[in-house]
């Protein structure tokens, strides 16, 4: 076992859920962050050039960023030992049937009851460091709401994104701002039409 593998290493008999799932990505990076990292997550996510560059410059504020020195305690944390993207699916579905299998199977660990699962409507569900599960309320959908994933947005509502992503805490804000603003992945995105 290398010393990485040593440090990431989970003893599940005193992990608080008491497992873990089994790796089945279609895409897993090797650990670490840089840039040639970022620019294969965008990639990899179809990103637009803009994105790109907002995550790029993000990421060069992190790395000018000092640590903190208020809150807890950082010293722990091996950035150089995560795995800041990983893909689990080639696609979102908005059905609960067309999920894979093993990514049913971690809701159903989690106690989510069936019933739940399958009418879930107005929701989003987000495994690893992707949306796997997205579905609209049509009812808000006729009113023009939009309620999509953050990686549809990006690229379908690219003005609004713009407008005002990363706006009330920006990567300028602290280090850790700076590294959420270059390694964010997935997450909802709701606009709701003055008026409505």
């Amino acid at each position: 076992m290398s010393d990485i593998d040593a440090k990431v290493a989970v003893d599940l008999g005193k992990y608080k859920l008491g497992w873990s799932d089994k790796e089945d990505y279609v895409y897993k990076p090797q650990r670490g962050l840089s840039s040639d990292i970022i620019r294969e997550m965008s990639m990899m996510k179809k990103e637009p050039d803009w994105m790109l560059d907002f995550r790029l410059r993000s990421y060069d504020i992190y790395k000018k960023k000092p640590m903190p020195n208020w809150g807890g305690d950082t010293s722990e944390i091996f950035f150089d030992d995560i795995y800041y993207y990983i893909k689990p699916t080639n696609h979102q579905v908005d059905a609960w049937e067309e999920l894979p299998d093993s990514i049913k199977d971690t809701y159903e660990k989690l106690g989510i009851p069936e019933a739940e699962r399958k009418y879930l409507a107005g929701v989003t569900a987000q495994y690893e460091s992707e949306v796997v599960y997205h579905r609209n309320r049509e009812d808000l959908e006729a009113q023009g709401v939009i309620f999509t994933d953050m990686d549809t947005a990006v690229k379908e509502h690219p003005e609004v994104v713009q407008k005002y992503f990363a706006s009330i805490i920006p990567p300028g804000d602290n280090k850790f701002s700076a590294l959420n603003s270059a390694v964010w992945s997935g997450g909802s995105f709701i606009y709701v039409p003055p008026g409505v």
